[in-house]
């Protein structure tokens, strides 16, 4: 999943200052489970920012509204005849929500209350670790499961450095390093031969805007 954390507070009041209406808009799927832009949580950032405006002259009207996914047209259409009637939004989802928020409001600034930050995977309550880059050219199937994108402090695609140390990364005793587990992983596996196998240079598809139509959809970009 997307995980993110809220912006520091003083940072979201400056982002919104000046506007007397603003509606915070939560998202119920990926910024909910990692405890941060959900109902429960625009409800909390709504009531700190009133009371934050109590010893001020300058007083705000906070809405609020949460729908099941900010990144999809159809759930931000429920919020259409809410937002005429404030003159700034405020969203808690990612920025991929985000951008979609202002698409369909283009007429309304809307401002990030989140700061996205990595996809990964839910370890413990509010303990969220990175797994995934979103490079755009999976190699789990030769690593094992494990990637080395993600787990290695140094991205390598072709076995380990020399920094090894026992087991750990050499930045630091506490980062396992990846090869090391691929190589136990495989081993396990039976699957040694892998780790000799060469894996060409990522073109690093995640550094430019990207666009993916499944098969059998294709029409529906040309009648856009």
């Amino acid at each position: 999943m997307i995980v993110a954390e809220r912006k520091p507070f003083d940072e979201i009041k400056e982002l919104i200052k000046g506007y007397k209406k603003v509606l915070t808009v939560g998202c119920g799927t990926c910024v909910a489970v990692c405890l941060t832009g959900g109902e429960k949580e625009v409800g909390v950032l709504n009531a700190e920012l009133k009371l934050s405006q109590q010893a001020s002259a300058e007083q705000t009207i906070f809405g609020e509204a949460t729908v099941q996914r900010q990144c999809d047209m159809e759930f931000l259409a429920e919020i259409d005849d809410m937002v005429k009637d404030y003159d700034a939004l405020l969203s808690m989802a990612c920025g991929a929500g985000i951008q979609f928020l202002a698409e369909r409001f283009p007429e309304i600034p809307v401002f990030p209350a989140v700061n996205t930050t990595f996809i990964g995977v839910n370890k413990d309550v509010g303990w969220y670790e990175e797994r995934c880059k979103a490079c755009g050219n999976c190699v789990l199937g030769m690593t094992a499961g494990i990637c080395p994108v993600t787990m290695c402090a140094k991205s390598l695609f072709n076995g380990p450095c020399g920094g090894t140390n026992q087991e750990s990364c050499e930045i630091n005793k506490d980062q396992p390093c990846a090869w090391f587990m691929i190589y136990e992983r495989l081993a396990l596996q039976g699957r040694l031969d892998n780790i000799i196998e060469f894996c060409p240079p990522n073109d690093w598809r995640n550094q430019k805007p990207q666009t993916l139509i499944q098969p059998g959809y294709e029409e529906r970009k040309t009648s856009a």
